[in-house]
This record gives structure tokens, sequence and C-alpha cells, in this order.
């Protein structure tokens, strides 16, 4: 009897003790409910940090790869048919602008030329005798009724026709003395040739589409590079350049700007730039691919804002301006980053504030303080 009242009280005991707990959480339970009622009904404090947009003009330096050509380089052809007689340059000579280098055979172009000094000689003579005899009738002419008026016409007609066929006669015959030039094949410039495609007795000529000799100019060389079209605007006239060749590491060479293409390549929206780069003693060979660093700088200032400032998102690329307690999303273009800037392109003032840490969940409008 004794044990049953003892377990009956205990379980009294825990059944107040478990009754006050549930109170308790009620309570506070409510208490939340009532603060979450209260905030819901009262605008919350927010505060972003910001900072202004920076207008400057900054220099800033980009690496971009390159390719070192010959100044220039040029297909060597025979422009008329004759075999190969001499050849007096192989790959790798060095060679001088007019120097010969390869001599060919066309006895049949020997025999045309002949032929037509030749005719230019006769012709010539007929010429003289015409000539002769005007001069003859014009001296006649001078006493009265000596010679008819149609006479000297005549004669001065012959003479004018044998003139223009003595002409003629010329013009052939310097059109085959020229032909038998091409013969002989010389160089265009100073250079190297850097390929032979043909031997002694070879069938060179207009049939053939294969060229003699490849000639580069070794002394000169162009530095190729294609700018991407974000930094288009900022190339200016003697800009300067340094690059360095894989072949050739631990050197630097400097080059200046010598021509751009003009036009953006619809292909890759890129500006052609070319530098001249003077090679006199051979250090460097046309081919070789280089790594420029180019310092360039806008023609004008732009905007600019912390990196961290811009919001990347599916549908584009925004800053968010905190104004007067205003926040707006402004769509912008990224162009060059430098250090912890990056230059924006949009609807920005210099007077707007830029929201540092921006986010998705920001919505635009008024805000409370």
């Amino acid at each position: 009897m004794y044990q049953s009242i003892s377990i009956n009280r205990k379980s009294t005991t825990l059944l107040a003790l478990t009754t006050s707990l549930v109170l308790v959480l009620s309570a506070c339970s409510q208490k939340e409910q009532e603060k979450g009622q209260a905030q819901k009904g009262q605008p919350t404090s927010v505060n972003y940090k910001t900072a202004p947009v920076q207008v400057i003009n900054p220099e800033y330096e980009i690496s971009v790869p390159a390719e070192l050509k010959p100044f220039e380089q040029v297909a060597v052809y025979a422009k008329v048919t004759g075999f190969v007689q001499r050849m007096y340059v192989d790959r790798g000579d060095r060679v001088r602008k007019g120097q010969l280098l390869a001599v060919l055979e066309a006895p049949e172009m020997e025999q045309q030329y002949l032929s037509d000094k030749s005719n230019e000689q006769k012709v010539h003579s007929d010429y003289l005798y015409a000539k002769q005899a005007y001069e003859r009738l014009l001296d006649a002419s001078k006493t009265t009724g000596a010679v008819a008026d149609i006479e000297l016409d005549r004669a001065k007609s012959a003479m004018e026709s044998a003139k223009s066929a003595y002409d003629a006669s010329k013009a052939g015959t310097a059109h085959s003395s020229q032909l038998k030039q091409y013969l002989r094949i010389t160089a265009p410039f100073d250079g190297v040739i850097t390929e032979r495609n043909v031997s002694v007795g070879a069938l060179a000529g207009t049939g053939s589409n294969t060229p003699l000799f490849m000639i580069a100019q070794s002394n000169k060389l162009r530095l190729t590079l294609s700018l991407p079209e974000r930094h288009a605007s900022s190339v200016y006239e003697g800009m300067p350049a340094t690059f360095t060749v894989s072949s050739q590491p631990g050197k630097t060479f400097d080059a200046k700007l010598s021509r751009t293409s003009g036009l953006l390549d619809q292909q890759d929206r890129s500006l052609t730039l070319e530098f001249d780069v003077s090679n006199p003693s051979g250090e460097l060979l046309g081919g070789d691919y280089a790594q420029v660093k180019l310092k360039l700088k806008r023609k004008s200032p732009s905007n600019w804002v912390q990196t961290k400032s811009v919001l990347n998102t599916q549908s584009g690329t925004y800053v968010l301006t905190l104004n007067n307690d205003e926040v707006k999303r402004i769509a912008v273009s990224e162009g060059v980053r430098l250090d912890t800037l990056t230059e924006v392109f949009g609807n920005l003032s210099p007077a707007d504030n830029i929201i540092m840490k921006p986010s998705e969940e920001i919505k635009e409008g008024k805000i409370k303080k």
C-alpha cells in the first residue's frame, strides 16, 4: 500500500513538471510570433556600402601573341619558257638586289631577236631612201614649175609611211630584246634564298606553277599581331612595344608601331597591328612566334568601378547604384580590368554611388534607413 502511494506521488510530480514546461515553451513561442509580426509591420533598417564611380584614364599593359614575318617575301618565277642553263645560288645564300640567280636557255628566242633586228635594219634603209627622195624634191620645188605639187605630196607621204614602219620595227626588236633579258633571273631585293625548287636542265616558264626560288628579306622584319576589339581605341601613333621569342629565352626586343589595318577584321573582330623590326645582324628569324607587351591608353577618360561591384547574371552584367536612398540596376558592358578596378560602359555618371557587394536579392526601389 505504501509503495502504491509513492508511485502515484511520483507520477503526479512528473505530470506537473511536464505541464509547466509546455506552458513556458508556448509563452516563448507566442512572444516570438508577436515580435515577428511587429517586425513585419515596420521597415527593416538596411545599410549598403557604396563607392563612387571613378572617371579616369590610366595606362594599362596587355600581353598578346604575335608573329615575326619577313618584311618582303616573294616567289621568283620565269617569265619566259626556257631550260635552266646555269644556277648561281642555293638555299640559305644571301643575295643583293639585281644579283644574277640563274640563266635560262631558249635558242628560238635568240633567232627571233636576230630576225627582228634584221628587219629593222631593212626598214630603216627604206625610210632613209624615202627621206632623201622627199628632200630632193623639196629642193627642186623651189624652182617654179620644176616639180608638181602632187609629186611632192606623194614623196612626203611615202617618207612618213616609211618612218612609221621603221618605228614599228624598232618596237618589235625592243620586244624581242626584252624577252631575252627575261632569260636572266635576278634578285628583286636584298634577302636570303629560302627555297630552290629546280635544277640545271629543268624546263621553267609560264607553264610551270613551281617557282624557281623563294626569297625573303631578313634584315628587316614585320611583327604582326591581332589586337582584340575592346583595346582597338587605345592604339596611338608610334606606340612602343616589347616582345620576346621562344627561340631566344631571356632576351627582350623593342619595336614601335608602324601601321594598322585601319578596320576591324569581320571574322575575329580584331585590329591588325604591324611593327617594323630592324634585324641587320640576322639575330631574329622570320617565322618566329613572339609574345608582345603593349602599353595602352584610352583617348579619353572612362568609367571605372570596383571589380567586386560588377554583378554577372544569366540575364546580363549589371551594377547597382544607390542614390538618394534609391537602388537602380544599370546594365553595363565590361572593358579592361586593372588590379581591383574594372572599366564599364553604360548609363552611368560620375555622381553615381555603386553598391560594393551586389546580389540578385537586392531589389530596385526606395529603401528605409
